[in-house]
């Protein structure tokens, strides 16, 4: 009998069909973000990362061109399994010959984006960048006072919910596309309430262009605070909430973007109550929003287990994290597995968990809950990747094109 066949029959002991959780497992779609592999910055600007955001390390290999970024997420692929869209911002245009600033952008600038997506067979998730660019003034976009700087993002928005149709268009699947504003001040504000009016107003007007809702996902993204905007910001949770419910666009929530004893985790069944979907951007928070990549912790795992709970084919779930102090194709494969590994371990969850809760019996709860940590799951990844032609072990390969590939950069 082999590991894997013992451990199937350790969770068929408690009701649980580790075949059916594999399966599950390798057709959950996960989005994976392109700014991973090159610190998020992009190709239609020299500009410094600004809207808060900050990237540390300076590890060799750093992606500068579209090439050697597919090249490297295609590096990503090889030592992953299951299934995925690649997710990117609008600042990863690429142009042929002249640039187009972003209030010009069309979907030619992103024609070549959609060729690799084609011949993996991927999906494309797609983001406005409101972020490090000249026209961020103040550290405001959207609820800026100045007319001329809010027109300039809402054309923005309006031509990026163009290009999410043309990549629905074009492969076939549903685009989701996030909008997430930085905007935001430094110090306590005079004002609260007329940079939200404003921003309120500006995304009014984006959304009032017609677009298919059946292709096209638009999310609203919060966030509490940034670098430069440590006082406040315009977009918060209250306001990016009661904003995506009232206007029927799918709330998306950012497990690095609450105060730090706030959990992602107990908002996913609430929010499922009120919207037909919702969207999940995994990190690991550090005391703040530091976009550490995943880890296999207690609150990734939570938050799967209730995405499982409240049904997969609600939630769409992302990564998002950005680390140059470590190889950063080791980074990429070590935070998607580790999404997935959370995944496996919620979808062999005993179902008597919820049973004995119902039965307020709270001590076999506690006791079953607590050997349910110890279960053999280790040996279901394992299984995994070796149906998915993957191995446990990625640190020779990636070792193997640091060498041939990143250290000649």
């Amino acid at each position: 009998m082999t590991r894997f066949e013992s451990a199937k029959e350790i969770y068929a002991s408690l009701g649980v069909d580790a075949e059916k959780a594999l399966e599950t497992l390798k057709n959950t779609v996960i989005s994976v973000h392109c700014w991973q592999g090159d610190d998020v910055v992009g190709f239609d600007s020299r500009q410094a990362a600004s809207g808060g955001i900050q990237t540390t390390g300076n590890y060799p290999g750093r992606a500068a061109t579209p090439e050697e970024l597919m090249a490297d997420f295609d590096e990503v692929l090889k030592l992953c399994g299951g299934k995925f869209k690649l997710n990117i911002h609008a600042s990863y245009a690429i142009f042929d010959g002249e640039k187009a600033g972003r209030n010009e952008l069309e979907p030619k600038h992103f024609a070549k984006w959609v060729d690799y997506a084609k011949k993996r067979g991927l999906g494309i998730d797609f983001n406005p960048t409101f972020f490090s660019h000249p026209m961020v003034v103040d550290g405001l976009t959207l609820s800026s006072p100045k007319k001329e700087v809010r027109e300039y993002w809402i054309e923005h928005g309006k031509r990026c919910l163009k290009i999410a149709e043309y990549f629905a268009d074009e492969l076939g699947q549903p685009c989701l596309i996030n909008y997430w504003m930085p905007d935001g001040l430094k110090d306590y504000p005079a004002d609260r309430q007329g940079p939200r009016q404003r921003m309120k107003e500006s995304l009014d007007e984006i959304f009032s262009i017609p677009y298919d809702k059946t292709r096209v996902i638009p999310t609203l993204e919060s966030k509490v605070f940034g670098i430069g905007v440590e006082a406040y910001t315009v977009g918060s949770a209250e306001f990016c909430l009661s904003y995506s419910l009232k206007n029927g666009i799918t709330p998306l929530v950012d497990n690095g973007h609450y105060h730090p004893t706030e959990m992602v985790s107990d908002k996913i069944s609430s929010l499922l109550l009120f919207s037909d979907k919702l969207a999940l951007h995994v990190t690991r928070p550090m005391r703040w929003d530091s976009d550490h990549v995943v880890s296999y912790d207690d609150e990734t795992r939570e938050m799967m287990k209730e995405c499982v709970r409240c049904g997969l084919d609600k939630v769409l779930i992302a990564t998002d994290y950005f680390d140059a102090s470590i190889n950063r194709i080791s980074a990429w494969v070590t935070g998607i597995h580790n999404v997935q590994k959370a995944l496996l371990y919620a979808l062999l969850e005993p179902a008597c968990h919820k049973e004995l809760q119902d039965r307020s019996d709270f001590t076999s709860l506690m006791a079953c809950q607590e050997l349910y940590k110890i279960m053999p799951i280790g040996d279901i990844w394992n299984e995994f990747l070796r149906r998915e032609g993957r191995e446990a072990n990625y640190l020779p390969e990636i070792g193997r094109y640091e060498k041939e590939v990143l250290s000649k950069r």
